[in-house]
């Protein structure tokens, strides 16, 4: 669950029987939480009020335990959008790191799609899954191998690739066998000499219709008559390409 306080301080807790949390409002105990609907307000042994919600995709993402940089929200609702994630798709993710993308993407492609994961590193691996089926629960339709792409996909008949990964233009070949005719590969990378390469890579093989964006944030400030923008941005996270695999000619 996801605890708010007066200051709009956010604690991500898994709750248990007979458990407690603590923090600098006193301890609050488990059990005043457990059996009972979210939104309810419940105070602390130092009378501070917290709030109750089960944690969104968003809030879980920016909260949940992690071993490497997580993709951003601001990022993921257009990552599904760019990829065109859809329910019973077949996808590859390469790069899953701490499993933000992964939990995300298993929710759009529903228990009829599956989502298969690359990671180069067993910790990232575990840590991952750990993290998908705390919020997901168990017996999601994933497959994680510790595993190289950059040496092959060893996956047919894929909708889409997404990769989190330094150096994308080694899997765009791999990508072109793996992919079915009209899948579409995206790439997601935090500086524009690495999507450079990227798109000459994609350039130079039977990927088409290649788009790079980048996507910035800006909340606003209202109170009263005061309305205007933030002073800060969530502003630059990572650049996103995708591109479509086209049939030959002829």
């Amino acid at each position: 669950m996801l605890l708010i306080d007066s200051k709009n301080r956010r604690h991500l807790v898994s709750l248990a029987t007979g458990g407690q949390f603590h923090s600098h409002a006193g301890v609050l105990e488990h059990d005043q939480i457990l059996g009972r609907e979210e939104g309810i307000s419940v105070r602390s042994s130092l009378g501070a009020r917290l709030v109750v919600l089960r944690p969104t995709l968003a809030e879980y993402v920016l909260k949940m335990p992690r071993g490497a940089q997580v993709i951003y929200p601001k990022d993921l609702g257009p990552i599904l959008v760019l990829a065109d994630i859809f329910p019973g798709a077949q996808v590859l993710e390469s790069g899953i790191g701490s499993g933000a993308l992964t939990t995300t993407l298993l929710r759009a492609v529903g228990p009829s799609g599956h989502v298969h994961g690359y990671e180069l590193r067993e910790d990232f691996a575990d840590r991952a899954q750990r993290n998908v089926e705390s919020f997901l629960g168990p017996d999601q339709p994933l497959t994680v191998e510790v595993r190289d792409v950059y040496q092959g996909i060893e996956l047919e008949d894929l909708d889409r690739i997404l990769l989190d990964l330094p150096e994308p233009w080694q899997v765009v070949r791999h990508a072109e066998r793996a992919l079915r005719s009209g899948g579409i590969l995206l790439s997601y990378l935090p500086t524009i000499l690495q999507v450079a390469r990227l798109r000459e890579e994609l350039d130079n093989s039977a990927f088409g219709m290649a788009e790079t964006v980048e996507i910035l944030q800006r909340s606003w400030h209202i109170e009263g008559q005061s309305v205007r923008p933030d002073h800060r941005m969530v502003a630059h996270t990572g650049f996103l390409t995708h591109a479509r695999l086209l049939a030959p000619d002829g």
